[in-house]
């Protein structure tokens, strides 16, 4: 079976569980909230993308029914079936996996934003991407992105390291169509989230230091935490947290 195929399938089953959904989304929330208020914020300062990669359309709309509207996807194919099926005006769909330079053209204009540009080859395809549907379609068009971080040094995760960070944001914003909007970061796997409060600390100080050095973005966003360490995530300044498993439950198995 072809993976555009699997991924069909996938989005087509029905809905696990509405009522655990309703559930889970609201103890997420509270959740965020709590973390919120115990580092002096607001929580509407901090974004909640459902993760549901994987998931059915069933439980996207689900989730979309009890307010949620933006949601993240790591893979091209799958997305951009579940956008074409499903996009209700204000609904915003997240590009969070890695971007492979041949499907550049493919992703980019088709998410709100794309939060996993980890390398200035793959700012660059995107780039060219933009391009060439600009030629076509004369739209001038420009693509929200984050710069993915590789703050823990582990060879298993995406992202630039954090003392190139610099350098490589000054070659990213040169390019008219991409529009850098912050950082993003995937913390290691841990049984403790505080052992992770240290890189989510040090994404915000690099984001700082970017705000001091590299004043052509605003820096505003730090996409990072997720079900695991959500709550210090927002602790040590995330705008955005990435939540899958504690909204929709464990991955479908393919």
């Amino acid at each position: 079976m072809s993976v555009a195929s699997r991924e069909k399938i996938v989005i087509n089953q029905p809905p696990i569980n509405p009522e655990l959904i309703a559930e889970n989304i609201a103890h997420v929330r509270a959740r965020i909230a709590e973390s919120a208020q115990r580092a002096g914020r607001q929580p509407h300062e901090v974004a909640l993308v459902a993760v549901s990669k994987t998931k059915p359309l069933a439980d996207v709309k689900m989730a979309y029914d009890l307010g949620i509207r933006d949601f993240g996807e790591n893979r091209v194919q799958e997305a951009l079936e579940k956008l074409a099926t499903f996009c209700p005006p204000d609904l915003r769909w997240h590009m969070i996996g890695h971007v492979q330079t041949n499907k550049a053209q493919k992703v980019f204009g088709a998410f709100h934003c794309i939060h996993s540009v980890d390398s200035l080859h793959v700012a660059e395809a995107l780039q060219r991407a933009a391009e060439k549907k600009s030629q076509v379609s004369g739209e001038d068009r420009r693509q929200p992105i984050l710069l993915q971080v590789n703050v823990s040094g582990e060879a298993s995760k995406e992202g630039m390291a954090p003392d190139e960070a610099p350098a490589i944001a000054r070659q990213i914003l040169s390019l008219p169509h991409l529009e850098v909007q912050g950082l993003m970061t995937v913390a290691p796997l841990v049984d403790d989230p505080e052992q992770v409060r240290p890189v989510f600390r040090a994404l915000r100080q690099l984001r700082d230091r970017l705000r001091e050095e590299v004043t052509d973005a605003c820096w505003d966003q730090l996409s990072m935490g997720m079900t695991d360490d959500y709550t210090v995530a927002i602790e040590e300044g995330a705008t955005i947290v990435r939540v899958g498993r504690a909204i929709f439950g464990e991955r479908i198995k393919k």
